[in-house]
């Protein structure tokens, strides 16, 4: 499942999934094995995940068919499947919950990245942090939960190839952001950066929406990631249209900045694939420049981020599809499930804050999980301030 505002794209079965290959040529590989598959008789489509790491698998398949619905919201409506879609969440007690790297760490990790940003090493690091949580989860109810919170979003579901003893697996989310769609000659990309949580109180959550677009720090953040799209897309696009200031996008958590960059593809040839891999990854999820982001990274966050941060979504055999920044995520197996979120550091970030960030972002997925934050302590995954500076 691949749900954005206007459309819900359901796919089912696997007919045949895109051999591992030369990754500096996914775009290509995918167009050729996309165009086989349509004359093997089998659907037009390919839908599925690219990890963060470029050398990493990724895992894009065609399926045996697919459909595609009206928005997530009157599928709602409906019913988004056909089993246990209309089971309303229940709280849920986990078993046992571990973050890595843990609240202390994460803390650190920060300071060592300002350090590493006033040295000059690098202007921009998303840092981020993974919560396994041991408990019993049912998928349709997950996703209903996900849909119903942010309709507006991009909510996804993709079965993920079975690794060792962990059995089945999905990469289950509800992103707010698109790196890329392509319409024809028409190509959008919105990318968010800049954030700050919500607050449950009416005037307080005005007055964090107001200073997210008065923040000089955040503003920057912001600047950083829109800068590196548009020089991505220059290249592919004529009319390239950039917007002076950002403007507010709100999920049930979060305050983002967000801006929408359009333009007019030059060649129809160049797949929506293709651009989203020319964007992949911006400055919103590694950071800026991205070689020291990544090394900084790897070196620092003490996990494989597997497809947190990396893309999901689909292209079909004209080249026409979307892709969005996977994140506010979870790799849902039959007995547990691991959640990821990052924040964007740069000078004059608050180590505190951003753990708090990060927090905030993880409770998307918990709260539509059912799963009962309040369980899990501070040790585990942070406290949540009233308020923010």
């Amino acid at each position: 499942m691949f749900a954005s505002p206007g459309q819900t794209l359901l796919a089912h079965g696997v007919a045949a999934c895109l051999p591992q290959g030369d990754a500096a040529n996914l775009a290509g590989r995918a167009a050729l094995f996309l165009r086989q598959a349509s004359q093997a008789g089998h659907a037009g489509l390919l839908i599925g995940a690219i990890p963060f790491l470029p050398d990493a698998a990724p895992h894009l398949f065609v399926p045996e068919h697919f459909e595609l619905a009206g928005s997530v919201r009157s599928l709602m409506t409906a019913g988004i499947t056909q089993q246990g879609a209309q089971k309303p969440a229940q709280q849920i007690l986990p078993l046992a919950a571990e973050s890595q790297p843990c609240p202390q760490t994460y803390q650190q990790n920060v300071r060592e990245a300002l350090a590493q940003i006033a040295s000059g090493t690098m202007q921009k690091v998303v840092l981020s942090r993974s919560l396994r949580v041991q408990a019993e989860l049912e998928l349709p109810v997950l996703l209903r939960g996900l849909a119903s919170r942010n309709p507006r979003g991009y909510t996804y579901a993709i079965p993920l190839p079975e690794t060792g003893d962990e059995g089945r697996r999905s990469l289950v989310g509800a992103s707010p952001e698109l790196l890329l769609a392509r319409r024809g000659s028409q190509v959008l990309s919105n990318p968010l950066a800049g954030s700050i949580p919500r607050s449950a109180d009416a005037a307080e959550d005005a007055r964090r929406a107001d200073g997210l677009l008065q923040s000089a720090k955040d503003l920057h953040e912001h600047a950083l990631v829109v800068d590196a799209v548009a020089a991505a897309l220059r290249p592919f696009c004529r009319d390239l249209q950039v917007p002076h200031t950002p403007s507010l996008v709100s999920t049930p958590t979060m305050w983002h900045l967000s801006s929408e960059i359009r333009g007019e593809l030059i060649d129809l040839s160049t797949t929506s694939l293709a651009l989203a891999l020319a964007l992949h990854p911006t400055p919103a999820v590694c950071g800026y420049p991205t070689a020291a982001a990544r090394d900084f990274i790897q070196r620092a966050e003490g996990f494989d981020r597997g497809f947190f941060t990396g893309l999901v979504g689909w292209c079909n055999a004209l080249g026409d599809g979307e892709w969005a920044v996977t994140i506010r995520c979870a790799e849902v197996g039959e007995s547990s499930a691991t959640l990821y979120a990052g924040a964007g550091i740069v000078a004059g970030s608050d180590p505190a804050l951003e753990l708090a960030e990060t927090a905030a972002k993880l409770r998307t997925m918990l709260n539509a999980m059912g799963v009962d934050a309040q369980s899990l302590d501070s040790a585990t995954l942070a406290p949540q301030p009233e308020r923010l500076s």
